[in-house]
Parts: C-alpha cells; structure tokens; sequence
C-alpha cells in the first residue's frame, strides 16, 4: 500500500481513521520559510470534524502536532513530518463489517488484496479522515505559492439539486478566491447555503447520504506550466485529486461540455491587453497541450454519496458465502462535499508547488 506522491515535492500521508494517530511527512520543502500557523489551524479547523450539521457527530481537534522539519516556525530543509491524534474512536461500531463489506467502499476489494488484514474500524487507511494532513500539507503548500503570487480557492458548485454560481473562468482573481475560502459554508452565492443544507438534512433524517461538486481554481500560474503527453498540468492534478477519497469525476473548464460544441464556440481567442497576450475566454481552464496558458486554471470534481449509510442495503458475508442485509452503524458524514473544499485546495497547493519546483 503506497501513499506517496510527487517528484520533487513529495507528500506521504500514515495512519488509520481509528489508530493513534494520522499524520504526514513531506520531503523537498525549500529552507526558511516562514509559516503562518495560526492560518494552518484555520485551514485545519475548515475540514475538521463535529463543526456542522452537514458533518459527522465524531469530534476531533485536528490539531496538528510537528515533530520535525520546522525551527522558529521557519522550515529547516529536512522533512517535515506531522501528527494529528485521533481521541474520539468508537471502533465497536464497525464490528460487521469485518465480514460483510459495504456496499461502493472499499471493504470489499481491500479484503481480498490483503487478505482480510485491513484495518476496517472506521474505513482504516481508506477513510476520509487521511484527508487531514492533505489539508496540512495544502496549507504549508499554499503560503509558499502565496509567496509567487499563486493562490488557489474552491466553492461547492453542488450539493444534490442545489446549484450555486460558477467562477468567471477568466476573470476570477486572487480577491475573489479568499472570500470564498474564508466562509463557513463555502458558496459563492450566499442565497443558496439553504437550499444545500436542506438537501443534506433530508438525506440524513432518512439515513441515507448525498453527493456534489467542488470547483476549484488557481490564479496566477506563469506561462508554460506543466508539459505535454504523460506530464500535463491535467494529468498531474487528476492523479492527485482522485486521491481522495469519494472523487469520483474531475473536468477541467468547460470538460464535458466541449462534446456539444463546436471550434468556433470552444477555442479561446487571443489579444494584446496591458502590453501582453491574454485569452478573450477560458473553456480551457487554463491549460493548452497541457501547460498552463496564463489564464487561471480552473477545474470541477464530482463527489459521490457517503456509501457509510443506516439504511438497510443488500451485501453478503465473506465467512459464509451468504447473502446478507447491512446496516451501518457508527457516525458518518451525511455529505462530504463541504469538508471536501479545503481538501481540494490542499492537494492541488501540494501538486502545483510540486510542479512549480
């Protein structure tokens, strides 16, 4: 089982849902930068769980404890390894699924590639709860890029049927990005925080769970960012966000919409503007033959629904070959999507600094 990504920049991320503790090690950081922990704990506190409604009953800190690769709050060059404890436990509640496998988790695949030794108490390595350190990481990630006047932000674009706004792909700006990201309930659209949190409530008040999407985007990329065929911007990021656990789609600028269009519609014209050549649109997302066009990069992830649900489902029992009727048990999220923003955010801080290196 690997848990390792990036080149220059690497970022390995340990730990169980229900083991001591998460933590991660990230290695390549450059010496003596100064870190901003008081944001490291805003951001932290973003993803942590217990703080919404929307979120699991299960409350942690998050509290992220340094043991290496930091002196005067000030990066030292060696890896800087972190650890977040875990006090809030109930592995009791997952003793079924030992032997009967939730239905679209990992429970069942697992079990088989290592042999019934996973670790299921609350999804293991497998669980959500390793996005923690994603969010760490993410953080230190994005004071750096800061630094190169690279910021990145993301909003829920979707939660069930409720939609909000969507970025301006070309014209979104580093202003813009912060006050999303500074919001409890990151929507660009204040109007719709309802809406979402009302289709959440009517998912959990039945057991069930629902899904959404995120879109995410990063301003201020120099030209030329990435590379073409196995190394594109696209690639790169794609490989990172599906990640994450539950990410099951990413497009990036118009995606998917570019099968209904035509060149005259989809292509993005050019024109000389303050001095310099800048894009009249923006259904790339910013990246053309897999580098970055200066415009921002601009993408969207799909979420699906928490599979962790109390409704009875139909699954079966590895120990007698038999079918069987779960119910789930234990606190999970009724929706992932708005703990999933600063997650979004982190790892796409971590990929681009590690490309920018």
């Amino acid at each position: 089982m690997s848990s390792v990504i990036g080149n220059k920049i690497k970022l390995s991320v340990f730990g169980e849902s229900h083991g001591e503790a998460i933590g991660c090690v990230i290695d390549g950081l450059p010496c003596g930068i100064k870190l901003d922990f008081d944001e490291i704990k805003r951001e932290m506190a973003r993803r942590a769980p217990g703080n919404d409604k929307t979120a699991t009953a299960r409350r942690e800190s998050d509290t992220p404890i340094v043991l290496s690769g930091v002196l005067n709050d000030r990066t030292t060059g060696a890896p800087l390894a972190m650890e977040i404890k875990n006090t809030n436990t109930r592995s009791g509640d997952y003793g079924n699924l030992m032997s009967v496998p939730r239905p679209s988790h990992s429970d069942y695949p697992a079990y088989i590639k290592y042999h019934g030794n996973n670790d299921v108490r609350g999804g293991g390595h497998f669980s959500g709860r390793l996005t923690a350190p994603i969010v760490f990481a993410g953080a230190v990630a994005k004071q750096i890029l800061k630094e190169k006047g690279i910021v990145i932000g993301a909003h829920i674009s979707r939660i069930g049927s409720a939609c909000d706004d969507h970025f301006n792909k070309n014209t979104i700006c580093e202003a813009e990005l912060d006050a999303v990201t500074h919001k409890q309930f990151a929507v660009i659209n204040d109007a719709v925080e309802a809406e979402m949190r009302a289709c959440v409530e009517a998912a959990r008040i039945k057991g069930d769970s629902v899904g959404g999407s995120i879109e995410c985007a990063a301003v201020g990329l120099p030209v030329g960012l990435g590379g073409n065929m196995f190394d594109t911007i696209e690639s790169r990021l794609s490989a990172a966000l599906f990640g994450i656990p539950a990410v099951k789609g990413v497009q990036f600028g118009a995606g998917f919409g570019f099968a209904e269009m035509l060149g005259s519609e989809a292509n993005d014209g050019y024109e000389i503007r303050n001095g310099r050549v800048a894009l009249l649109s923006n259904n790339n997302g910013g990246v053309l033959g897999g580098m970055s066009s200066g415009a921002p990069v601009v993408f969207s992830v799909a979420l699906k629904p928490t599979p962790s649900i109390s409704i009875p489902q139909k699954s079966v029992n590895l120990q007698t070959m038999e079918n069987e009727t779960l119910v789930v048990k234990g606190r999970h999220d009724p929706c992932v999507v708005p703990r999933a923003v600063p997650v979004i955010e982190g790892i796409t801080a971590v990929t681009l600094l590690d490309l920018m290196m």
